[in-house]
C-alpha cells in the first residue's frame, strides 16, 4: 500500500517535498513514479526513478525544478519541487511497478494522492 503526503497550499515560487510511504511491501523491488492530475485534465507523468535510484527521468514541465529520490531502507519515495508555479496545482500520486515507464497505465500499484495548490 502506498500513501502520498506533503501536499498543501504554497505560494508561487515556493517549494515543497512530497513523500510516498509504502506499507505491506518493500519499494526496493519496484521502479517508482510520480504522476499528477489537475482538475479537468488527464493524469500526467511527472518523474520516475529506478529501483536502485540510479536512473531518473522528468517531464519537461518540471525538469530543473523537481528532484525525485528514494530511500529504500525507509521504504519511502520523495519528490522535491521548487520554484512552484500555479500550473503545478494538481493531485499528486505515487506509483510502483516492475517496469520503468512514463505511462500511467503501465503502473500496477498506486497510492492515494496528495493535493498541491500553488497560489499566484
Amino acid at each position: 500500500q502506498l500513501q502520498a503526503s506533503g501536499g498543501g497550499l504554497v505560494q508561487a515560487g515556493g517549494s515543497l517535498r512530497l513523500s510516498c510511504a509504502a506499507s505491506g511491501g518493500t519499494i526496493s523491488s519496484y521502479h517508482m513514479g510520480w504522476f499528477r492530475q489537475a482538475p479537468g485534465s488527464e493524469r500526467e507523468f511527472v518523474a520516475y526513478i529506478s529501483r536502485a535510484g540510479i536512473r531518473t527521468y522528468y517531464a519537461d514541465s518540471v525538469k530543473g525544478r523537481a528532484t525525485i529520490s528514494r530511500d529504500n531502507i525507509k521504504n519511502t519515495l520523495y519528490l522535491h519541487m521548487n520554484n512552484l508555479k500555479p500550473e503545478d496545482t494538481a493531485v499528486y500520486y505515487c506509483a510502483a511497478d516492475e517496469l520503468l515507464s512514463t505511462e500511467s497505465h503501465a503502473y500496477d500499484y498506486w497510492g492515494k494522492g496528495t493535493l498541491v495548490t500553488v497560489s499566484s
